[in-house]
């Protein structure tokens, strides 16, 4: 090769790269001079339609990426002049093309706002969102995409919207505030997270991480035609929600315009619903909830409704599966359906809605019925097996229904006992306060596990019987109640035994005198024919209008007073001598042994009266 050729090949290298440096030298000095602070605010509101203003002096970086620093960038409603700004920030970085710089062109590809603040506002649907706002290439983007799907909602052209590039929009350590009483509210804190869309006719993701009421969460979203879904047509979405109290995900077909609706596939979990209604201050948790759930179900949403189709629920790893319907017409949001599962904790599950149970460590069983103000429910549940505190439950069919201040929850069958159980409690919120009414039927049950069940150990007939309970009362707390109740108790049972009585001893300490305890006489058994029990209550006392157990030889009656208040006992009762070689030779009848018991209901004691059937 000629030397000649060698020289200016070496010298256009050179002339190539000292060109280079130069260009590289000059951008500093183009930028400071031609992308000044006034053009960079004109393009940024050009393209987000609020104006802009750059209180601090841009500075200009080279390397390792092409970018001007703004600092103190506000962005507010062009038309709104003393309002607040909609988005203020500390620092702005903008990553800006080289080569559009030399000709004097402001391209951003990438905008970072460090330490933003969005302010946003409650609309009527009771979301938190910013202003919109009137004009920007973005805005008439989606005008000019409402146009195409408006056309042909059904299939729009997608070749007609807009291709205008965009680019990223990344957030770091930023915040949402809301004004309340004229002071700014802060809703989500540790805002940091990064807007990924190319073009305004591709695909866009957005993948945000914050503090929102005292827990992290993180959100990531994805649409294939995310200029579609805002210009109120029909567009696949992918949203997933991450945080510690709960996750939920969708995956489906979504629409957010006037007639807004969803498609698709919905997962909810939650290690403990009672913490996710108090971090959600949904205000319907007044009791203690259940704790593990986990919701799977097609979900279709519109026009104020939401259907749950083919939902599978987990309750504490309890298996369900059913359907449910939320309707947001009425005044109060109404949720209705059918679910059904294998085990089930009755009263856990209602106290998530309602008032079922007493606060416990929240406070001293006061009633909060301040639910039926919030929602309207109408649950049918159905169970294999399912539990009401200690009671076990077999084949349960009940219902949940809440509504207009009246909530009445039913299980209208169940086995138990050996038998069959029906029950009802209703609260009746009136302008003198709520009423409360426990109705409960018991029917061919065991006696003895009924009476365990319900916490009698004393006297309890052995057998198969019915008990009918109800009871009426305020319903201001729990124990007023029963201090307070009216109502009737009866109990009927057939041949057994009555345990916790040892009748010879009982009889041959009346037949000594003086008072005794019933603790000293309970160590044994009786065989009875059967048993009667009926009992008026009022404000709290129960008055014993028949208490009778018959044996072969013996009846054994009870009447008197016993109050749930001081678990006082005033009682009258005797055994009487049935068989006819005891009968008194002047013909007046069998001889009886009358008694008064009194003390409490933990420590009954027996004082006699008369002596007239003596202990064996």
């Amino acid at each position: 090769m000629p030397s000649s050729l060698i020289r200016r090949g070496i010298w256009a290298i050179g002339v190539a790269v000292l060109v280079s440096a130069l260009v590289v030298a000059a951008l500093p000095l183009i930028a400071s001079t031609r992308i000044v602070r006034d053009r960079i605010a004109w393009e940024m509101s050009a393209w987000s339609g609020f104006r802009v203003t750059i209180d601090g002096s841009p500075r200009i970086e080279v390397w390792p990426s092409f970018r001007a620093i703004l600092s103190d960038v506000t962005l507010s409603q062009w038309t709104e002049t003393d309002a607040p700004p909609v988005v203020e920030a500390e620092r702005v970085e903008v990553d800006l093309s080289a080569m559009a710089a030399l000709r004097g062109d402001v391209v951003f590809s990438t905008a970072r706002l460090v330490r933003p603040t969005i302010r946003v506002h409650r609309t009527a649907s009771g979301f938190f969102l910013p202003a919109i706002p009137s004009g920007g290439r973005i805005t008439r983007s989606i005008d000019t995409a409402r146009g195409v799907v408006s056309a042909d909602p059904a299939k729009p052209d997608l070749s007609k919207l807009p291709a205008d590039p965009f680019g990223t929009v990344e957030l770091r350590d930023g915040r949402v505030v809301t004004t309340v009483g004229g002071k700014d509210t802060e809703i989500l804190s540790s805002l940091t997270g990064q807007a990924n869309w190319a073009a305004m006719n591709s695909n866009a993701t957005l993948s945000a991480t914050g503090i929102w009421r005292g827990e992290s969460v993180a959100i990531d979203f994805a649409s294939p035609k995310p200029l579609v879904l805002f210009a109120g047509g029909a567009a696949p979405v992918t949203l997933s929600f991450k945080a510690a109290p709960a996750t939920f995900s969708f995956d489906g077909v979504a629409s957010v315009s006037e007639n807004a609706y969803f498609d698709g596939q919905a997962k909810f979990a939650a290690p403990s619903l009672r913490r996710v209604l108090e971090w959600s201050q949904a205000g319907i948790a007044p009791g203690a909830a259940i704790g593990a759930v986990s919701v799977s179900s097609k979900v279709t949403a519109g026009a104020g409704r939401v259907k749950f189709e083919n939902t599978t629920v987990a309750l504490d790893n309890n298996p369900g599966m059913g359907a449910l319907d939320f309707s947001f017409g009425e005044a109060l949001p109404m949720i209705s359906g059918t679910l059904a599962f294998d085990t089930l904790d009755l009263r856990s599950f209602l106290s998530a809605f309602t008032p079922l149970a007493p606060a416990g460590a929240a406070g001293p069983g006061e009633i909060d019925t301040s639910f039926a103000d919030r929602i309207n429910l109408d649950l049918r549940l159905s169970a294999a097996h399912a539990t009401a505190g200690a009671i076990q439950l077999a084949d349960v069919a009940a219902t949940a229904q809440v509504k207009n201040g009246l909530a009445v929850f039913d299980i209208s069958d169940a086995s138990a006992f050996g038998g069959n159980i029906q029950s009802s409690l209703r609260f009746d919120r009136k302008p003198e306060g709520t009423q409360v009414e426990l109705r409960l039927l018991a029917s061919d049950v065991d006696g003895g596990a009924f009476a365990t069940a319900a916490g009698m150990t004393r006297l309890v007939p052995v057998g198969t019987g019915t008990v009918s309970v109800i009871l009426k009362g305020p319903g201001k707390a729990w124990d007023s109640i029963f201090e307070n109740a009216d109502g009737s108790v009866t109990a009927t049972f057939g041949p057994g035994a009555l345990s916790g009585l040892n009748l010879s001893a009982f009889l041959k300490h009346t037949e000594q005198g003086g008072f005794f305890a019933l603790d000293d006489v309970s160590d044994g058994t009786l065989p009875i024919d059967g048993a009667e029990i009926k009992a008026t209550i009022s404000k709290g006392v129960a008055r014993l209008d028949k208490a009778e157990a018959n044996s072969a030889k013996y009846k054994i009656w009870l009447s008197g007073i016993a109050s749930y208040t001081g678990r006082g006992l005033a009682l009258s009762g005797g055994v009487t001598q049935l068989d006819q070689a005891a009968t008194q030779a002047n013909g007046q009848g069998p001889n009886q042994s009358s008694f008064f018991v009194g003390g409490t209901w933990r420590t009954p004691f027996i004082s006699p009266i008369s002596r007239g059937v003596s202990g064996e």
